[in-house]
């Protein structure tokens, strides 16, 4: 009996919006505005190289209320290619994607199966004498689902391998709302052979009688989504058992770098320790491009000089990247103190006036009042897509408030600490 193939992907995203502000290098933001879309070539391209039996997507195709054309005629092109190699796809749509008008409109052929808000089985057509395929899905009929759905899925089909698909947070995050929660118990006791997961962006997998893969997204699109990016390729043998394999499919791999800078003193010391750390990151890299974000750490007394001149030192940054080749800095984060900050009042008035800032000013509560105030007005301004940016709830608008609080004061005093000083450029 021959031997059941498929590719198992989620949350593609495609056309996703720039998540970040930060990319406002127009090479970069051309790069990532891209780079679903590419990573979903590459979805095809690796279906048509392993000759798969089937393309099996667990939700978040796309990123929401889409009606790009665009979109709709890119992805049609790339489902052509399926069909045309005779390569079924099966599709649920996720939370992201549960209103999305392309998948209701868009005219797609025969060999596409997209499971609708109630549980549907679909025995595979495979050559008399093969093995018995069985796929069962659900999609979300509204963006939310509280309650967990595997209940609403039918009963494993006797004889056949069970292939389960579905968009799920499984036991849930802090601070996230759930989706579709289920344990790995709820999973196992359906008695199906393999659960196709999607919804969390984060590659995990547990092996067994049930085999239970979430792939991850095949392309990150800020720092927030870094490592590597895959998909899954799995092989059912025809003793049922079950075989996966990692594929890389990433475009444009983000990562952070923490370096420690403390004791450097010269400025070209400096610059040749960002410039080996992006080359380190580059040779650790899978994917055709490198986009990172530094964090500078330490006690150096170049401190206020890289808060003040932030700008000339990403300038040097992006200039070592590029010399590296295909290596982007996204960001460049500095948490660095000068000798002799934590000796008190008594070693420098500057140094005074930032704790005081710190821990009276940022701390009271006609401060933070005031500060929500502008935050909700320039929030209010800005196109819908963007509006996260300043967080996506309560908890994380409060803490982005604060990090921006604490970056402005770290600002203001490197300027003052340099008029103080004499500091030169």
């Amino acid at each position: 009996m021959a031997a059941f193939r498929f590719i198992h992907a989620a949350d593609v995203h495609l056309d996703s919006p720039l998540r970040s502000l930060a990319m406002r290098d127009p090479g970069l933001a051309a790069l990532i505005g891209n780079a679903t879309r590419r990573a979903f070539v590459r979805i095809v391209d690796l279906c048509l190289e392993e000759r798969v039996d089937a393309l099996l997507l667990a939700g978040d195709l796309y990123d929401g209320d889409q009606t790009s054309m665009k979109t709709a005629r890119f992805l049609a092109e790339q489902i052509r290619r399926l069909h045309e190699a005779a390569i079924r796809v099966f599709v649920i749509r996720g939370n992201h994607d549960a209103l999305s008008r392309i998948t209701t409109e868009l005219t797609l052929p025969e060999s596409v199966k997209v499971f609708g808000g109630r549980a549907e089985t679909v025995l595979v057509d495979r050559d008399a004498g093969s093995l018995p395929v069985a796929i069962h899905g659900l999609s979300f009929a509204q963006p939310r689902a509280p309650e967990s759905l595997i209940a609403k899925y039918g009963p494993a089909v006797a004889g056949a391998v069970n292939i389960g698909i579905l968009h799920t947070s499984l036991a849930g995050a802090p601070g996230h709302d759930p989706y579709a929660p289920c344990s790995l118990a709820d999973l196992k006791a359906t008695g199906f052979h393999y659960w196709a997961l999607g919804h969390v962006h984060r590659r995990a997998v547990v092996e067994g009688p049930c085999t239970i893969v979430m792939p991850g997204m095949p392309q990150g699109r800020d720092v927030n989504e870094a490592g590597p990016k895959s998909v899954t390729l799995v092989t059912i043998g025809d003793d049922r058992s079950i075989r996966i394999e990692e594929k890389p499919t990433s475009l444009a791999q983000f990562e952070r770098i923490a370096l420690d800078v403390t004791g450097v003193e010269d400025w070209p010391d400096l610059v040749a320790l960002l410039g080996h750390a992006i080359e380190r990151a580059r040779k650790r890299c899978a994917a055709e491009h490198l986009v990172v974000r530094l964090r500078l750490a330490g006690t150096t007394a170049l401190a206020w000089r890289m808060r003040r001149d932030l700008d000339l030192l990403k300038a040097e940054a992006d200039e070592r990247a590029a010399g590296i080749g295909a290596s982007w800095v996204e960001k460049l984060e500095v948490d660095c103190q000068a000798p002799g900050a934590d000796a008190g009042s008594s070693a420098d008035p500057l140094v005074e006036l930032h704790r005081l800032i710190g821990e009276d000013i940022l701390q009271s509560d006609a401060f933070k009042a005031e500060l929500v105030a502008i935050a909700e007005e320039l929030k209010a301004q800005l196109p819908g897509g963007a509006r996260d940016v300043l967080g996506a709830d309560e908890a994380q608008f409060n803490a982005r408030l604060a990090s921006l609080a604490r970056e402005g004061t770290d600002d203001v005093i490197a300027r003052l600490h340099a008029g103080h000083r004499g500091v030169q450029p």
